[in-house]
């Protein structure tokens, strides 16, 4: 018996080295060499390899794996502050949300002709038309304390405080500096800072003119002009923009806005989609303008995709027909195309969309108050400025969402947008 068990592991241990050798055979002629086969029992199994099917034998094919779907971006808002202004939204009615969707004069607010102090009505007229923020102007302003007193009055008369704002560029769209009786030195137009170059100098003026609405009691200042100045011969923008270099105008734009921002005030970029390469002004009657979105997006955009990433918190949408967009020839404030589909999606701002004036005249001569205002909501705004009837405006949101054709939740969403903006800047305590 011990003979032929040792017999027996001899063989065994032979068959191992031989299917040892075998294989360091097979790896030394490469993975593409096949195993000899039948040397041992077993030597096959231990050397499976798949060889390809005859060129007549038809084979399946695995269906590629589906592309995952793209993930939605991340919400960058402070949840903290988002669970706040949800909790607000839910506290409110359905009539104080659509008011919050509007940004008036405060003649527009209280039927006065001319509203240079804040009294009884102004009182009244917030407790039946709760609007989200007022926009001043020099007939409004006499004094450094005429008005604070009229703003400390109104924001202390809002249930959910107000935006507060003016328009105040610098050079010669400056409601408040402009008028020497108010004591504060003049910025020099956007168009001779954008020649120096000096993107420091736009930072430095954003602050002062943030330093000087905050003094006085604004939160919110419609500035600054993103618009690249593409046709020289466009005097409604003109000396209101940088220049005409598009990468110049981006770091300027930057600069001023982080610079209001900084000095505790919102800031809105205007005019969106840009309205610098027209031949004119919306105040009067329809402009178009024919540049092709690869135009827009080498030029145009760049100064507001600049300002969006330093912050801003307002964008205000033109008038202008962007026929090269949008052939409709509608508006770009009522264009869903333009107001959603370029500003909201393609570049990524999240903040509050706002039109231009509704009582411009390249709106009211193709639409009544009521259509412009549902037409700005369905194309995506937030905030819907200076409609020529406050109460008309709203009633015809509220006669929309009644019946479907605007979403309760679309109208949640705008809300929603304010309230974070207003929670974000300290507006709301």
């Amino acid at each position: 018996m011990k003979t032929s068990k040792s017999a027996g592991l001899i063989v065994a241990a032979t068959a191992v080295l031989l299917a040892a050798s075998v294989a360091a055979l097979y790896f030394s002629m490469g993975s593409e060499a096949a195993p000899p086969r039948g040397v041992l029992p077993g030597v096959d199994e231990i050397f499976v390899r798949e060889t390809p099917a005859p060129a007549s034998q038809e084979t399946e094919t695995a269906a590629p794996a589906p592309e995952p779907e793209p993930a939605p971006p991340a919400d960058a808002r402070d949840p903290r502050l988002l669970a706040r202004a949800e909790e607000l939204l839910s506290g409110m009615t359905a009539d104080e949300k659509i008011y919050q969707m509007f940004f008036v004069t405060p003649e527009s607010l209280t039927g006065y002709q001319r509203v240079y102090q804040a009294g009884r009505a102004t009182e009244t007229a917030l407790e039946k038309y709760p609007v989200g923020g007022i926009i001043y102007f020099e007939q409004n302003i006499d004094s450094p304390a005429q008005i604070s007193d009229m703003l400390t009055k109104t924001l202390g008369w809002s249930k959910i405080p107000l935006f507060l704002g003016v328009d105040e560029e610098g050079g010669r769209v400056a409601r408040i500096s402009s008028q020497g009786a108010m004591g504060f030195d003049a910025v020099p137009p956007m168009a001779e800072l954008g020649a120096s170059g000096d993107t420091r100098g736009a930072y430095d003026a954003g602050v002062k003119i943030g330093q000087m609405l905050t003094a006085l009691g604004f939160n919110m200042d419609f500035a600054p002009v993103a618009d690249v100045l593409a046709n020289p011969e466009n005097t409604e923008i003109g000396d209101r923009s940088f220049g005409s270099d598009a990468a110049l105008v981006a770091a300027m734009t930057q600069s001023f806005t982080e610079g209001l921002r900084g000095a505790g005030i919102a800031s809105a970029l205007k005019h969106f989609p840009g309205q610098g390469g027209a031949e004119s002004g919306t105040h009067d009657g329809p402009v178009g303008s024919a540049r092709t979105i690869d135009e827009l997006r080498g030029t145009e955009f760049l100064p507001f995709s600049a300002g969006i990433g330093a912050g801003a918190d307002f964008v205000l949408v033109s008038h202008l027909s962007a026929t090269g967009v949008d052939a409709s020839g509608e508006p770009s404030s009522l264009s869903r195309d333009i107001t959603t589909g370029l500003l909201r999606e393609e570049l990524g701002f999240g903040n509050i969309i706002i039109t231009d004036s509704l009582s411009m005249g390249a709106v009211t001569q193709s639409h009544t108050d009521e259509e412009a205002t549902v037409l700005a909501v369905l194309a995506g705004a937030d905030m819907l400025l200076m409609p020529r009837n406050l109460k008309n405006a709203a009633d015809a949101v509220k006669s929309a969402v009644s019946s479907g054709e605007i979403a309760e939740g679309r109208i949640d969403e705008s809300v929603l947008r304010i309230l974070y903006v207003k929670l974000e800047r300290g507006i709301i305590g």
